[in-house]
């Protein structure tokens, strides 16, 4: 199926042409045609298949078809479209889609892009003309807002990028008093990779009949992908770096991405693989903006060959053919497992995923593999078995996690979130 079924506008087919898409993907062919004409949509869509074209062109094409001018009594532009996402990385990729696709169409749009860690000043005078397409974060937004250099009582389409981070990281209180900001006569647009029971609350209460659009098994699993080659290795705790260190050098990788627990893991695994002449940065929010675009834009170019990073930093990492993917902390739970191994043998590429599993970690990785439908070997790297022994531990009651014996900041924001959506 050609774009040009879709009924998209001829501008619009062609910067489509022109950023190189043949064909639309499965989440673009059915979400399109139903944005186009006014749907609410639910889409479960996985990294790495479009989704973000699969919401910005027909939005870009209904702000065509609506009147141009929007000024509020200041006489500037308010916002039709706010589009809201967990990171600075990824806001930036999502304007940058917006920007590309928008570029031949006959009435110019003005698109912002809003996020944290960088001084606030600048996005103020970006926005004194006001702008037609929002990109945020949600603590800046609300910034903003309270600084007057921003309404919201224009917009006509709200979309929620990557919905179960938005509130799995904490932007549950953030998110509800956008909400009370927005008209309640708008289009609402809600993507996700998952759709655990708190992103499953917040979509009854904003969605109104809407498509539901679901490309991924649920729960998502990556059992089937063949272009993934999982691989777990028994290492102790204390060797993990030295076995990293030892696979980037006898694999050659010219590009891994490999996540840490903590912003601290981040920095101590990055200084010590340079201290064996490695190519390898941190990636953390603690970093400036400016530090955390450099890092990325040496890692695609092959300046820099390992990107130690967290989960809420990565969530924004989009390289084209990344074929390598570390897990030296293990992920807090399944769906973390997924969204990190995904980061690999995207678009029907190969790529190798990789976890380190070490006594205190054994039990933990079970739980995630039983979760996944997986079972892979532990491996054991010659000069690196492990002699460390697992304790055994007592089971742990269900409270949403994987981890521990009691419920962890993220399960406790996660039941608040399920609970002001049930509200």
């Amino acid at each position: 199926m050609p774009f040009a079924s879709l009924g998209l506008a001829p501008s619009l087919l062609r910067a489509v042409r022109e950023q190189g898409y043949t064909a639309p993907t499965p989440i673009q062919t059915e979400a399109i045609p139903a944005i186009v004409r006014g749907a609410d949509v639910w889409a479960a869509a996985p990294t790495g298949s479009g989704k973000t074209a699969a919401f910005a062109l027909p939005l870009l094409q209904q702000l065509q078809t609506a009147p141009h001018s929007n000024p509020s009594t200041s006489g500037k532009r308010r916002p039709r479209v706010l589009v809201l996402v967990p990171t600075r990385e990824l806001a930036a990729q999502v304007a940058e889609v917006f920007r590309d696709l928008a570029q031949h169409l006959p009435q110019p749009l003005t698109i912002a892009v809003i996020f944290g860690g960088v001084s606030i000043n600048p996005q103020m005078m970006g926005l004194r003309g006001g702008a037609d397409i929002v990109v945020a974060t949600p603590g800046r937004l609300l910034d903003l807002v309270d600084h007057n250099a921003l309404q919201l009582s224009a917009v006509s389409a709200l979309v929620l990028d990557e919905a179960d981070r938005l509130l799995d990281l904490g932007f549950a209180d953030e998110l509800a008093r956008v909400l009370t900001l927005l008209p309640a006569q708008r289009q609402n647009l809600l993507f996700s990779a998952t759709f655990p029971p708190a992103i499953d609350a917040l979509a009854a209460q904003l969605l109104r009949d809407p498509v539901r659009i679901e490309l991924a098994a649920a729960p998502v699993t990556l059992q089937a992908t063949a272009a993934i080659a999982q691989r777990a290795f028994a290492v102790d705790a204390s060797r993990r770096t030295q076995l990293l260190r030892h696979l980037v050098q006898t694999n050659n990788w010219q590009r891994v991405l490999v996540f840490v627990a903590t912003k601290f893991a981040a920095e101590i695994v990055a200084d010590k693989l340079r201290k064996a002449s490695i190519l390898a940065e941190p990636f953390h929010g603690q970093l400036s903006q400016g530090k955390r675009t450099q890092v990325l834009d040496d890692f695609k170019a092959g300046r820099v060959h390992v990107v130690v990073a967290t989960d809420l930093a990565a969530r924004g990492i989009d390289v084209d053919a990344l074929p390598v993917v570390v897990n030296y902390d293990l992920p807090r739970s399944s769906v973390d497992y997924v969204h990190r191994i995904g980061r690999t043998g995207r678009a029907g590429q190969s790529g190798e995923a990789y976890s380190f599993v070490t006594a205190d970690t054994e039990a933990h990785f079970a739980l995630v593999e039983k979760r996944q439908g997986l079972s892979l070997p532990r491996e054991e790297m010659v000069g690196f078995e492990p002699v460390d022994v697992a304790v055994p531990q007592a089971p742990a009651p269900s409270n949403g996690g994987v981890k521990g014996l009691r419920p962890s900041k993220k399960d406790k924001l996660r039941a608040a979130a399920a609970a002001a959506g049930s509200s």
